[in-house]
């Protein structure tokens, strides 16, 4: 009888054992996030128009999905968020517990300065912007100067009657530098050429860029650049009903008119957004200003290959070098001092 209760009292034991063991191995290993030890980040977008207006929204939208697949995000977005709204924006995701909530645009830059001192432990980042607030309060640019020049170069390398044109949208800072820099690039290819240039005051307005536009193509202008978001649709239109060229802006919009758009200014926001999230993810997160250009890969150029024919010879190696030129630190066009 003392054999046997003392074999049940072993028995006993080593189950106790057994069930700490399995216990100690549930804490430690309970769940992908516990395996890592890395708390899945959380990042949401508001954007001042639409996902699919070919351009700077596109972009954007672009740039939050290859976070979500590079870095194992989790994603949100809000579409088409009007000023009155953009508070209200921010605050929803904040208390959603969004760790980082990117205002896609400067136009965003007041109402995140507002909210984020209400949500400490968020990040906020504004893009085309250089605010910053400390201690959760920054912004990155993807240098519209520079893709400006680009296109600028680009415009002037590709006209025959010497007069290009540039028309923007509200007349807010990344706007106003995308236009200076679409006019340097331009006189640093050809000081004779005429830069004609107006802003519509609007970023959804198709029909009045459509018609500032065709002003400009009535002067002479046989190449024209729209820097306005959706309403740049309407440059590309006017210039494909007068049977000249347009150089897109913000993604590649040739598929917009292959007939029409030689080239598109790109913001390459997609390079932009995660390389911000990725320092966000690595803790290396700072309440500063983040410019990102050529140099970075930020900022390119897209030529429409099929209408390269058409084109002056040499144009495409002529450009190329203008980008060459900016990666070894030759040209510092447009980069913040």
């Amino acid at each position: 009888m003392k054999r046997a209760k003392k074999w049940f009292s072993m028995v006993a034991l080593l189950l106790i054992v057994a069930l700490l063991a399995v216990g100690c191995g549930s804490s430690s290993t309970g769940g992908t996030s516990q395996d890592t030890g890395v708390k899945k980040l959380k990042v949401a977008l508001l954007l001042p128009g639409p996902i699919n207006d070919n351009g700077w929204d596109a972009v954007a939208y672009k740039g939050l999905k290859q976070a979500e697949t590079e870095l194992g995000v989790e994603t949100a977005y809000r579409e088409n968020v009007s000023a009155s709204d953009m508070e209200t924006a921010f605050r929803s995701f904040a208390q959603q517990k969004y760790d980082v909530i990117i205002g896609h645009g400067f136009q965003f830059g007041d109402a995140a300065k507002a909210v984020a001192k209400d949500f400490p432990n968020t990040k906020f980042v504004i893009t085309s912007s250089n605010i910053s607030q400390a201690p959760n309060l920054a912004s990155m640019n993807v240098l519209s100067h520079q893709v400006g020049y680009l296109g600028g170069v680009y415009a002037a390398l590709a006209t025959k009657t010497k007069k290009i044109a540039f028309i923007g949208g509200q007349e807010i800072p990344p706007i106003l530098d995308g236009a200076k820099g679409f006019a340097e690039g331009a006189k640093s290819v050809d000081p004779s050429v005429e830069v004609m240039s107006a802003n519509t005051g609007s970023f959804d307005d198709v029909a009045k860029a459509k018609e500032t536009a065709k002003a400009f193509i009535a002067k002479g202008a046989d190449v024209v650049l729209g820097d306005a978001n959706q309403a740049g649709l309407g440059v590309i239109d006017a210039a494909k009903g007068a049977g000249v060229y347009a150089i897109g802006y913000g993604d590649d919009q040739s598929n917009v008119a292959p007939e029409t758009v030689i080239a598109s200014g790109l913001q390459i926001y997609p390079v932009a957004i995660t390389v911000m999230v990725k320092t966000i993810q690595d803790g290396k997160f700072e309440p500063k200003f983040y410019p990102m250009g050529i140099k970075e890969g930020a900022v390119g150029i897209a030529l429409n290959k099929g209408l390269l024919s058409k084109l002056p010879a040499g144009i495409e190696e002529k450009i190329n070098q203008v980008v060459d030129d900016f990666k070894s630190g030759k040209l510092t066009v447009g980069i913040p001092q």
